[in-house]
């Protein structure tokens, strides 16, 4: 297995354990999440060992560090305009004694959901160095085509 194909499984698998953290939330049973969280991590050890090209050298030094950058970059923008949101639905305070209280509009994104979507966001720093990485490593030659 290639180094990229194993971490497109780790972002699958992360993806894996949102579904199940969900499932869990609504069943009422942590125990779930808990001992899923512990096969996801003997799992990926196990595939990790499968890897075949981890060979550190400068050029996929350079591509790491390239791809991790870039994932900072592109993620504080998103985790960042995703925070304002949620603090602003959180500090929302209907006003106190009116004759009529004002409508609220529905919450598109309530306390529940703020949880879910912060571990959606973890799952999307995974796919976005994957992308990177593969950019990158087209970019400075770290294989012609022999990725899976």
């Amino acid at each position: 297995m290639k180094k990229n194909t194993f971490y497109l499984v780790v972002g699958c698998v992360a993806l894996a354990l949102l579904a199940i953290f969900w499932y869990s939330v609504e069943v009422h049973s942590p125990f779930i999440v808990e001992a899923a969280f512990i096969v996801a991590i003997a799992f990926i050890y196990l595939i990790r060992k499968k890897v075949t090209d981890f060979i550190e050298d400068e050029r996929t030094a350079k591509i790491s560090e390239q791809a991790a950058l870039r994932t900072f970059q592109v993620f504080w923008v998103v985790f960042c305009a995703f925070s304002i949101g949620a603090v602003m639905q959180i500090l929302y305070v209907p006003a106190f004694p009116r004759e009529k209280l004002p409508v609220r509009a529905p919450e598109i994104l309530g306390p529940k959901m703020m949880g879910y979507f912060q571990l959606g966001l973890l799952c999307l720093m995974i796919f976005l160095y994957v992308g990177f990485r593969i950019y990158y490593a087209r970019k400075f030659g770290d294989w012609e085509t022999d990725e899976e």
